[in-house]
């Protein structure tokens, strides 16, 4: 699973994010996943939830939700930074792969801030059904 900022829509019924929340325990007991929650340093309130998928892998996808009025301050590069270092701490890989809706601008500044490069550009269907037109790009292990 890979969350991708402002990609699909937020979940309508409880019963939604409680799927969620128990499929992440589950992949993170398992070691397949690293899922994090995102709070304000000074309120602890929600701003989103990112992750690391496929940990054991040489190319783990990176990926990140967040709340509207949480967009624009910054709290995704510092996010992905975070795990970035994470990563590069913990984990034997060659590159973090980042997806990202190829319209949202400032969604794509995150991984081109950690020294990421466009390497596809694909289509995929969400869970709204709409069709997103995704960059990937690759951030290499420092």
């Amino acid at each position: 699973m890979i969350i991708l900022l402002n990609a699909s829509s937020s979940p309508q019924i409880i019963s939604e994010t409680e799927l969620f929340i128990n499929e992440s325990l589950l992949e993170m007991q398992n070691g397949d996943n690293l899922i994090v929650v995102i709070l304000r340093k000074d309120s602890q309130e929600f701003l989103g939830c990112s992750g690391i998928h496929e940990l054991n892998s040489k190319c783990p996808a990176a990926g990140i939700w967040l709340k509207k009025s949480a967009h624009g301050y910054g709290y995704g590069v510092e996010a992905i930074a975070a795990l970035k270092k994470w990563a590069d701490d913990n984990l034997d890989y060659e590159y973090l792969i980042y997806p990202v809706d190829r319209a949202n601008i400032p969604s794509r500044k995150i991984p081109e801030r950690l020294g990421g490069q466009i390497f596809r550009e694909y289509e995929q269907i969400n869970l709204s059904s709409n069709i997103l037109h995704l960059v990937e790009y690759r951030i290499p292990k420092k």
